[in-house]
């Protein structure tokens, strides 16, 4: 079946400057108005349903529902603000079904505050890591409460031009992808990755870009263990990539009061060290020995807390 054939064509109707509105192909069937201010807009977008039906009796529906003005191969559809929608076009009112257009809008500049939530000012809509450097990496994010059925219609992710392949996750809250660039080689370029998501007719674009550095965060250390409750030993994370002197890792110990988290702010010791072992020389008896790694080449993410719960009695890792 040929692509649908999509023109804009812009009639006095427009109540903006239409110099300020634009429409394009986003993929396949899928066209996107892109418009200064969704209130007030009209556009008139003429469809074809297929060149094969030229002298055929082709109906169109509007999301399911037949459009009586709607009728031949070619029609001009009115959008009006952020009316958009999926125009399939029929033989007869209620025939056979030969093609489709999705009509979405999307507002610009891009508003990027109604559909995904914002993790942090930093971080932006999308937290992206890796847990090396063999080019997998996990990109996740979260749909607002008003917008929880919105869909995700496309993931592009590219490397200086070289395309990324990436599979959405079943439940379309995050997607994974892989770099094939070898491991060892410095990174000059960004990855850019793109999430078009749309809930009902309104289309954002959402685009984080990031070194892999930037995000690969080791994994949480294995074999934490103590015999005394003194000295400290912990193994590489069976993930993080090899050889060690190459992919080098560093480790923040913490030392905190009975009772706090890792996470606390009150520690009795803090350091950071490049040994896999380390002693602990406090007075107290009771304490939470925490541990967790970095790649010491980049300061990177820090890895997830282990710890160690120490007694008088016994030392639980």
């Amino acid at each position: 079946m040929r692509t649908l054939f999509l023109v804009v064509l812009y009639t006095g109707l427009c109540c903006s400057d239409s110099s300020q509105e634009s429409i394009d192909t986003l993929m396949n069937n899928v066209l996107v108005l892109r418009v200064s201010d969704g209130e007030g807009s009209m556009m008139y977008v003429p469809l074809t349903c297929g060149e094969a039906y030229e002298n055929q009796p082709v109906f169109w529906k509007k999301n399911g529902e037949v459009q009586p003005a709607l009728q031949g191969n070619q029609v001009k559809v009115l959008v009006e603000e952020m009316d958009g929608g999926n125009y399939t076009c029929h033989l007869g009112p209620e025939g056979e079904y030969l093609n489709h257009t999705v009509i979405l809008i999307q507002l610009e500049p891009d508003n990027r505050t109604v559909i995904l939530e914002e993790k942090s000012p930093e971080e932006g809509h999308i937290h992206c890591a890796a847990p090396n450097y063999k080019g997998s990496f996990h990109c996740a994010w979260t749909k607002t409460s008003s917008r929880s059925n919105a869909a995700v219609l496309l993931v592009k992710a590219e490397r200086h031009l070289e395309k990324i392949s990436c599979e959405l996750n079943a439940n379309a809250s995050g997607v994974h992808c892989h770099d094939a660039s070898c491991p060892y080689k410095e990174e000059q370029h960004r990855i850019f990755l793109t999430i078009y998501i749309h809930s009902n007719a309104r289309l954002e674009a959402y685009t984080k870009a990031f070194y892999l550095r930037e995000i690969v965060r080791p994994a949480k250390l294995p074999n934490l263990h103590s015999s005394d409750g003194k000295a400290f030993s912990w193994d590489y994370p069976d993930s993080w990539e090899k050889p060690c002197t190459f992919f080098g890792l560093q480790y923040q110990v913490k030392v905190v009061h009975s009772g706090h988290s890792c996470h606390s702010e009150q520690h009795i010791v803090m350091d950071t060290i490049e040994e896999k072992t380390f002693v602990v020389n406090v007075k107290a008896r009771k304490y939470v020995f925490c541990v967790r790694a970095q790649d010491k080449h980049t300061s990177g993410p820090f890895s997830p807390w282990s710890h160690c719960i120490v007694t008088k009695q016994q030392v639980e890792c």
